[in-house]
C-alpha cells in the first residue's frame, strides 16, 4: 500500500493530474498494486484566499507519505517568487530532495527541432544537484534602492552535497546500464572555487566506480551538443543553476513541455515527481493541455517506489498514444482532448 500526496496546483495543474491519476489507477489494477491518496490545495488560490503557502506542519504531514505528485505552481495574481519559494522550494529543501532526475528521451512519432535525428539520438539523463548552489538563498543587498545598490547572491557548495549527488549519478549510470558514461557539467575555467570541489570529488569518486566511463564538459559547450551531438549522452551530473538551465533545452529537443517530466529525489525519504512545464493559465479550463508529462511523472514514481514493471507499463502506453494517435504534443494541437489523451493512455496500459 503506498501513500502518495496529490497536489494539483496552479492553472492546469489539476487537469493534467486528473488524467496521471487515471493512468496510476489503471497501472495498480493491472500490476495488482494498492495506493492511497490524498489531496492537497497547496498554491494560488489557497494563497490568495488565507494569505498562506505552506507551513511547517504541512511539511510534516508530506513527510508522511512516500510519495507526492505535482501538478503545476504558478498563478497570475500572485507575484512570481511567493509560491515557489513558499512551496516547491520549500518542499525540496525541507524534505531533502538532494537529487532532480530528468530522462531526456524522444519517443517515435514525437517531432524534434533538431535535423536528422530520432529516438536513437536522444536518450540521456540530468542528474541535478537540488537543494545547493545558488539556490540555497545564500546572499543579500547593500544599500538597496540607492544608485550604490549592490546585491549578491552566493552559490553554496558543500562537500557533502556535492559528494551525495555525484554518487546518486555514479550508481544510477550504474543501474541504467546504458553507454555506462558519465558527464560532469560544470565551469571550471571561471567558476574556480565552486567547480574545483566539484571535480576534485568526480575525480575521487571515479576510483570506486571503475566500470563506469568519465569526462567533462563546460555547461555553454553542453548547450551546444545537445543540439549538435545529444547521442554522445547518456548521464551528466551538474549543479543546482546549470542543471535547471540544460533540461529545459533537453525538453524542447525531446519534443516540448507536454512530454517532459522530472522527480525530486530524496533516496531515503519522501520524492515528489512533477511535469515540468508551468501552470499555463491561459488553457485552463478548456480540456486543451497536454497530460503526457504528468502521466511520464507517474511512471517516474512508480519506477523510484519499485514497481518496476508497472512504470514500463505506462512508458509503453504513452509511446503508443505518442506514435499512433497525436498529431502534436502542443497545447490545443493534439487532435486530442486533454481527457481523451488520458483516456487513451488508460486503455493502452490495459491492452498491454
Amino acid at each position: 500500500m503506498y501513500k502518495i500526496a496529490v497536489i494539483p496546483g496552479d492553472g492546469t495543474g489539476p487537469e493534467v493530474v486528473r488524467e496521471a491519476m487515471k493512468a496510476l489507477e489503471a497501472a495498480a489494477d493491472v500490476e495488482g498494486f494498492d495506493f492511497e491518496s490524498k489531496y492537497f490545495d497547496f498554491g494560488g488560490d489557497r494563497y490568495l484566499e488565507t494569505g498562506k503557502v505552506m507551513d511547517a506542519e504541512d511539511i510534516e504531514e508530506l513527510r508522511g507519505f512516500e510519495a507526492i505528485l505535482l501538478g503545476a505552481i504558478g498563478h497570475p495574481d500572485v507575484k512570481p517568487g511567493i509560491l515557489e519559494q513558499g512551496i516547491l522550494l520549500n518542499v525540496r529543501f525541507a524534505l531533502d530532495q538532494y537529487i532532480n532526475l530528468r530522462p531526456v528521451k524522444l519517443y517515435a512519432g514525437v517531432e524534434t527541432p533538431l535535423k536528422d535525428k530520432g529516438p536513437d539520438d536522444i536518450d540521456f539523463v540530468v542528474v541535478r544537484e537540488n537543494t545547493e548552489g545558488l539556490y540555497a538563498g545564500t546572499g543579500g543587498f547593500l544599500r538597496k534602492d540607492t544608485p550604490f545598490e549592490v546585491a549578491v547572491q552566493e552559490s553554496v557548495n558543500t562537500r557533502r552535497g556535492v559528494e551525495r549527488c555525484l554518487r546518486f549519478a555514479y550508481d544510477y549510470c550504474r543501474r541504467r546500464d546504458r553507454d555506462r558514461k558519465l558527464t560532469l557539467c560544470g565551469k571550471t575555467n571561471v567558476l574556480t572555487y565552486a567547480w574545483d570541489l566539484w571535480e576534485r570529488a568526480f575525480n575521487e569518486l571515479a576510483e570506486s566506480y571503475p566500470d563506469i566511463e568519465t569526462d567533462y564538459a563546460h555547461v555553454d559547450a553542453i548547450c551546444m551538443w545537445f543540439v549538435k551531438n545529444p547521442e554522445w549522452f547518456d548521464v551528466i551530473v551538474t549543479d543546482n543553476m546549470f542543471g535547471d538551465i540544460i533540461t529545459d533545452l533537453g525538453a524542447m529537443i525531446q519534443g516540448g513541455m507536454g512530454i517532459a517530466a522530472g522527480g525530486n529525489i530524496n533516496p531515503e525519504g519522501t520524492s515528489m515527481f512533477e511535469p515540468i512545464g508551468g501552470s499555463a493559465p491561459k488553457y485552463t479550463g478548456k480540456n486543451v493541455i497536454n497530460p503526457l508529462a504528468a502521466i511520464c511523472a507517474v511512471q517516474m514514481m512508480m519506477d523510484h517506489l519499485g514497481e518496476v514493471d508497472a512504470a514500463a507499463r505506462i512508458e509503453r502506453a504513452v509511446m503508443n498514444a505518442c506514435n499512433n494517435d497525436l498529431e502534436s504534443l502542443s497545447a490545443g494541437k493534439m487532435g486530442k482532448s486533454t481527457t481523451e489523451v488520458g483516456d487513451l493512455v488508460v486503455k493502452y496500459i490495459k491492452e498491454q
